[in-house]
Order: C-alpha cells, then structure tokens, then sequence
C-alpha cells in the first residue's frame, strides 16, 4: 500500500502487521525537474545520488516496517540539511528570513547544492530567490512533513519508534579528504545522542557477523533528519547507515554488478532483525 505525491516522495506502508520502524532514503531521488537547470552533465550529476539504495531496503513494508523514499534528487535540494543552511552569495534577490549557513553550505554542500563535489560547480551563476523558496515548499516540507507524520504516528500508537536513514557513500574518498574508506558501512547517531546504544550495536553487530567492517559516527554522524527527530529519551530512535557504493554497483556507469544480489540479502536479513528487535520492545514495554 502506497501513498505518493507525484515527483516528490513515495510511502510504502506494510499490509499486513505494521511494526514501529522506519526507513527513509532521502538521496535516491532521481526525477530531475524540468525547471532544473545546471551546466553539470547529466550523467556526471546522477554520481551525486544514492542509486539503488531505496531498491536495497524495498523489503521493509514486508517485515511490517514503512519505507519513505524522496523522488527528487538531493542535487536539487537536501531535506537532510536545516532549511536555514544556505550560503547567501548564491541568492539573486532578498531572502526573508535570516540564514544560518554552515560549513556544508560553504563548500557548496548545504540545502541547496552550488557544487556536485569539490571542483564541479551545478550553475554558472546565483539562484533566484523565488525558485530556491519553490524548492522548499515543493519539495523540502513535504517531506519533512510525511517523516513527521508518520514517526508521530508510530510512536503514539506503539510507545516507541526506530528509524533508520539510509545512505550510500562513494569508496574514493573521505569527505574529509584523507584516505579512501576503509569500511563498508558507517552507522552514525550523533555520538550517541539521537538512539538508545542497543540499537546500534544490533546493527553493528549484524552486519559484522555477515563479515562486514563497520564503523560508528567516523566520519559521517548523521545531520538534520537525524538531529531533528532522534529524541532517544522519548523513545525516538534514529541511526543514519551509510553503505559503501562499491559493494553493490559501478561508481561510474551506476550500473548494479553482481554483489547487489548478496548485499540484498543480507539487508533483507537485517532489516528482518531490526523488525524482531522492535516488535520484542514492544511486548516488554507493554508487559511492565
């Protein structure tokens, strides 16, 4: 059972048991607006999405978990940084609200993109400030909207949720620059801020046991979906899980290779054993 808005995001709810765990895929977007206009080429653009990672957890509603997939590419804009994160120098126009532009933002990195990576500018010049506030109320809010709703709605009916923000990340290199990554997976909940540890350590400890080499919060923390609704004291736990893209697919071409086939089963499996750790939350809470 699905609920869509066209362009913008899908919602894939179980049909059957319904579990409080979520699994959102922000990045994997990839209807491009017409109104899109950018001097990258379109396939050097695509590198800068999170190709079939919403087809690696597609399983989820069949484990009683719901799926929130975006459509639109995080290259147009991205609902995992604070709306605020917007480097002034690229508006044409008067903003009305202030900005609170980060680091991200300076590299070209904050909610709305200036550059693909290092070197590889999207415009050759400013955005109008009209079509950047198009972008949020088309896009950014109703996401963050249908995340909201239904992390409310699980929570309120089960007492609990746990929520997982799924990622890919390129295997070149670090975003800060050093070495290649040397893991296969990041799990990152804001130093220990926005998920109880047991958590954590399941999904670590899961994938470790399929021969994995993981890592916790070094170097990707998880950013605003994560600091927005981790609220572990009130029983609102969220981890980001960044896989590495060469497990699964050609960097390049995107084309999937044969180790997609084993690295969906094994995600099928932990998200199997995501669903079994929430369900027995659950039942202990309700019989204390």
């Amino acid at each position: 059972m699905s609920f869509v808005i066209d362009d913008v995001l899908v919602r894939n709810d179980p049909a059957g048991l319904r579990l409080p765990v979520l699994f959102d895929s922000p990045h994997s977007g990839s209807v491009y607006p017409a109104d899109f206009r950018v001097i990258c080429p379109h396939p050097l653009l695509r590198q800068g999405e999170d190709t079939h990672v919403e087809e690696l957890f597609a399983t989820a509603p069949d484990h009683g978990a719901t799926l929130l997939c975006a459509l639109f590419p995080r290259t147009c804009i991205d609902v995992n940084r604070a709306v605020d994160d917007i480097d002034p120098a690229m508006i044409d126009g008067d903003w009305p609200l202030p900005l609170r532009p980060t680091p991200r933002s300076t590299l070209g990195m904050g909610l709305i993109r200036s550059m693909l990576r290092p070197g590889v500018p999207l415009y050759d010049g400013k955005l109008p400030a009209a079509a950047v506030a198009d972008r949020i109320d088309r896009y950014y809010r109703p996401y963050h909207a249908q995340m909201r709703l239904t992390l409310d709605g699980l929570a309120e009916r089960f007492g609990a949720v746990w929520h997982v923000n799924c990622h890919s990340m390129p295997s070149s290199l670090r975003p800060d620059g050093r070495d290649p990554l040397a893991v296969d997976f990041v799990i990152g909940d804001r130093d220990g801020t926005t998920s109880e540890s047991g958590f954590v350590r399941l999904v670590a400890e899961t994938l470790r046991g399929f021969g994995h080499r993981v890592a916790i919060n070094d170097p990707y923390k998880g950013v605003e979906l994560l600091a927005r609704y981790g609220e572990p004291a009130r029983g609102r736990h969220s981890i980001q899980l960044e896989i590495n893209r060469r497990l699964y697919m050609n960097e390049e071409t995107l084309e999937r290779h044969d180790g997609f086939a084993r690295l969906k089963g094994e995600i099928d499996m932990l998200i199997h054993r995501i669903a079994d750790y929430a369900g027995q939350r659950v039942l202990r809470r309700a019989a204390e």
